[in-house]
């Protein structure tokens, strides 16, 4: 007997996309405490990217069709609140839809951030859908590379 894929709305569903729903799920329910809203389609919520190099944190949210005003940034201690609203097109009265897949509707995001960063020093730049928020660390928390020095044992 063959096994038939399980398809999920006309995508198939696989072993990646199961493991990455549940760790949305765990990323929002310890990060935001118990609001665990996104998940489970009560809205919508953006696609985030983060990411750490020893000198700063990054993180990327995939916001198309919202405006950059539209969009709020908060930083309070080490959490990073990205909050802001899709707006709905105007609806066409004489077209009859078959299905509509967009979402549209306010969202939030929260996340801890993985390092102590300079608040006065955060960039936050938007193009083409995509907001960058570039936090630079602060001097302690950046990796410092020791060198090691002496001879080497001669044999």
């Amino acid at each position: 007997m063959d096994l038939i894929p399980w398809r999920k709305r006309g995508r198939e569903l696989s072993l990646a996309s199961f493991r990455d729903e549940m760790n949305k799920l765990f990323e929002n329910f310890f990060s935001s405490g118990l609001n665990i809203e996104p998940v489970f389609g009560a809205g919508w919520s953006p696609a985030l990217d983060i990411s750490e190099t020893d000198d700063a944190v990054t993180v990327k949210a995939e916001l198309p069709g919202v405006d950059a005003k539209d969009v709020d940034l908060s930083l309070s201690g080490d959490v990073l609140t990205i909050k802001g609203e899709k707006k709905e097109e105007k609806e066409e009265k004489d077209r009859s839809y078959y299905r509509v897949e967009r979402s549209y509707g306010s969202f939030s995001r929260t996340l801890r951030i993985p390092a102590t960063v300079e608040p006065d020093k955060i960039e936050a730049t938007f193009d083409k859908g995509v907001l960058s928020i570039t936090m630079p660390k602060k001097e302690e928390q950046k990796g410092k590379k020791i060198e090691i020095t002496g001879k080497e044992k001669a044999e």
